[in-house]
């Protein structure tokens, strides 16, 4: 429905968070969903919102993968995506850590060539363009205004979302160079409140917020919060602590949009168990703990999400033969 259907109903939300192979948490977890209820998880949300591989999560649903689907190619596609024989540590101050070509080659053979407009759902996947020095949010056209990224292939929109800088190199796309969408909102949860509130026009008090992390660790500063940290230690460390500021602001934000008794979020802590971004070794532990927290959390998540599916979303703009031609992209504040 585009923003002008402002209509009573319960509004349901899914987000993302980015975390590298660590996706495999919430891809487990939603397919246990889905293995439950006999029914794809997509099918009861009106928005969905992912960053990095949250990203790549949300276009999979959105085209109509299951989260099965979606777990099996993070499990078949992960060691070529993170292989063993990894740069050394004087290269890698040049070059980013892995190659660009079999992450492309897994989101292809997941999506093919559809689009971002052959989403059965809403939409946003945050992403970074270094070029126009400016954040940029891809979105389904669930407004009339958003008559663009419909037509931008969704491997390019996934490979935008996606590239860290260190891990990838940066994303070359229409005019664009795009790095992660983690360095601004690894965390999407209060853009998607935003997008809810603000462009579709949805009503605090009907909207439901289910957020999903890719597991949680605690930042190590207690041994030195004595001392003058200097570069030698936050180097290592600045784009943790970052990300983590970012997703407890997004979490703030949230809960003072739509309240927190209306969001519930899945996040575990596992500093424990030192899971990586790029840590293929640990897959089988990460969908064995989604899949136990999902059976945790269904009974309380089915009486709010899964009672009844979502409305078809329907498209302001479709795609189609006669299509004019897709301008630059203009960044968005």
């Amino acid at each position: 429905m585009g923003a002008q259907d402002n209509r009573w109903r319960l509004r349901r939300i899914l987000t993302i968070d980015g975390g590298g192979i660590k996706g495999v948490f919430p891809a487990a977890l939603l397919t246990e969903i889905e293995d439950r209820i006999g029914q794809p998880v997509a099918d009861y949300f009106d928005l969905i919102a992912g960053t990095s591989t949250g990203g790549v999560i949300a276009i999979g649903l959105g085209l109509g993968l299951t989260a099965g689907e979606l777990l099996q190619h993070y499990k078949e596609f992960g060691a070529s995506i993170f292989p063993a024989r990894r740069t050394g540590n004087l290269r890698r101050l040049v070059r980013a850590k892995y190659s660009l070509a079999p992450l492309r080659s897994a989101i292809l053979n997941a999506f093919g060539e559809r689009r971002l407009g052959d989403s059965r759902k809403r939409l946003l996947i945050p992403a970074l363009n270094l070029a126009a020095e400016r954040v940029y949010i891809y979105k389904t056209a669930h407004h009339p205004d958003l008559d663009r990224d419909y037509r931008v292939p969704a491997v390019e929109v996934a490979l935008a979302t996606v590239a860290a800088p260190t891990y990838f190199p940066v994303h070359l796309a229409g005019g664009g160079a795009f790095v992660d969408g983690s360095l601004w909102a690894r965390n999407p949860m209060a853009l998607a409140v935003v997008e809810a509130m603000g462009v579709l026009d949805w009503r605090r008090d009907d909207i439901r917020l289910l957020s999903l992390g890719c597991t949680s660790m605690h930042l190590d500063v207690a041994t030195e919060k004595r001392v003058s940290l200097g570069t030698s230690y936050w180097g290592a460390r600045i784009a943790d602590v970052f990300m983590k500021a970012q997703s407890s602001s997004a979490i703030a934000m949230a809960h003072t949009l739509i309240g927190a008794e209306h969001i519930v979020r899945i996040n575990p802590d596992t500093t424990a168990r030192g899971f990586t971004l790029d840590g293929v070794e640990h897959m089988p532990e990460l969908e064995a703990l989604g899949r136990e927290e999902a059976a945790r959390a269904l009974p309380a998540l089915e009486r709010v999400f899964f009672t009844a599916p979502a409305e078809p979303f329907l498209p302001c703009h479709k795609l189609g033969a006669a299509l004019p031609p897709m301008p630059e992209p203009v960044p968005v504040a």
